[in-house]
């Protein structure tokens, strides 16, 4: 008999979590304004909001940042952390920041423009917002199969190059300072970019002068569907994978709380030294000094492992057969999400759970609250809230999709709490007829409203 899989780690440490009554939940929710993320993480029981910086650190990780070197310039865990970078994608110079949105702002306040168009695969919600707030405009060009959540395609992620040419077409080198291209897609479902679409992005974007910038939260992850679904890679390792598609690269930002395996931190890397030096002016002005920017040295050597660690195979195996299991589950409640499953989550496909709410009443967010109120179970909307408004007209934008993503933290929860996950909407799903109204907006942010937004019962 053919040995079962297990995990290539042992839990050393755990952490309590509470159940609650659906009394209890309803009154929370409520005094929350139906925002999730204005829960207190103690009224969670199973917490899928995010995977960003939620995860659970190495035993390397940790004794590395009892060696943190704290010096305010020239830390050695600076040089630690520029080394490896340096080693995975080939970027000479690097900056670090707090995490991945400091990094678009440190970025983007030296390449954008009022007026520019940034093209690229489904831009994520901090990187729409670092652009709209500069007045200028972000174009979508991601494959269509990617708005379709029942086709299985293995690299929805793609970006449709001959939009992306007409684009660049269209406005040029002049109003283009950069394409965006997201690895993972992580709006469009945790959908995968493949090696083939990432030489075809890089080459039209050489064909009309304008940089390529990897929005690269979920690097790794991208490297794994490259070795699994993509013919000629499958025995290429996941480092040499990285260094295969950033080659392709003139610069990049991260978010180094996804597949850096850290709580904090994140950095722009680029090859380019102008760019550097002017980039280096708003490091220093947002973040901090260009050794350590907004982190500390301790968390700039977990970094550096954890770079180092989730680019091997087994790790990121592990966690993509655990977003497997749960999508597996919810095929056998004929639960409609994403297909195919993604890298760091499952994104419930919230129109075809709840057809008879109306869109204008935010279906993906109802569907979060009524996961919620279910199981104490805490997801995120990726539909019309995030979407936003559009900054001209200021109506709401309605996205292609609604998705519920349930975004799963590294080597945090086991199966049983994704089983959990899945009883509880098929449990929805059974009374789908019953839910007829969403919710209403009563309060909301100018931008990125979604994170402080207050709504009440429609």
């Amino acid at each position: 008999m053919e040995l079962p899989y297990a995990e290539p780690y042992r839990i050393k440490m755990t952490e309590a979590i509470r159940t609650s009554t659906r009394k209890e939940r309803e009154r929370w929710i409520k005094d929350a304004n139906y925002n999730l993320f204005m829960l207190p993480s103690e009224y969670v029981f199973i917490d899928l909001i995010t995977d960003s910086g939620t995860g659970s650190q190495s035993d390397r990780q940790w004794s590395a940042m009892m060696l943190g070197d704290e010096s305010y310039a020239g830390a050695s865990s600076f040089y630690n952390l520029k080394n490896i970078v340096e080693k995975l994608f080939g970027f000479k110079y690097m900056l670090p920041t707090h995490q991945g949105r400091a990094a678009e702002n440190v970025l983007f306040s030296a390449l954008i423009k009022e007026g520019d168009v940034i093209p690229g695969n489904s831009h994520f919600d901090t990187t729409k917002g670092h652009i709209e707030y500069r007045r200028a405009r972000a174009i979508d060009c991601t494959i269509d199969e990617a708005f379709d959540t029942q086709i299985e395609h293995p690299f929805k992620g793609n970006v449709n190059v001959a939009k992306l040419d007409a684009v660049l077409t269209e406005f040029g080198p002049e109003r283009v300072p950069f394409v965006c291209l997201t690895v993972t897609n992580n709006t469009a479902g945790g959908q995968p970019v493949s090696m083939e679409n990432i030489r075809e992005v890089s080459k039209v974007c050489k064909k009309h002068g304008v940089p390529l910038l990897f929005d690269s939260a979920r690097f790794a992850e991208n490297a794994y569907f490259i070795r699994m679904r993509e013919k000629g890679f499958e025995d290429k390792t996941i480092k040499q994978i990285v260094a295969g598609m950033y080659k392709h690269a003139d610069m990049m930002t991260i978010s180094a709380k996804k597949d850096g395996a850290v709580n904090i931190g994140g950095f722009a890397a680029m090859h380019d030294a102008e760019l550097y030096r002017r980039a280096s002016t708003f490091n220093i002005m947002f973040e901090g000094f260009l050794t350590y920017g907004g982190m500390s040295g301790r968390d700039m050597n977990a970094l550096a492992v954890g770079l180092d660690e989730n680019t091997e195979f087994e790790q990121l195996d592990a966690r993509v057969r655990q977003v497997e299991y749960l999508g597996a589950r919810l095929d056998e409640f004929g639960i409609p999400y994403q297909r195919p499953a993604g890298g760091h989550a499952i994104f419930v496909d919230a129109y075809k759970v709840l057809p008879n709410v109306p869109r204008e009443e935010f279906v993906a967010q109802t569907l979060c609250i009524e996961l919620y109120l279910e199981a104490g179970v805490r997801g995120v909307e990726i539909g019309a809230l995030l979407a936003d408004r559009d900054p001209v007209t200021r109506e709401n934008r309605f996205p292609a999709l609604e998705l519920t993503r349930l975004a799963i933290p590294r080597r945090s929860y086991t199966n049983n709490h994704m089983d959990v996950v899945a009883v509880a909407l098929k449990n929805i799903y059974d009374r789908r007829e019953t839910i007829t109204r969403g919710y209403k907006i009563t309060a909301e942010a100018p931008i990125m409203r979604h994170f402080t937004v207050e709504l009440e019962k429609a």
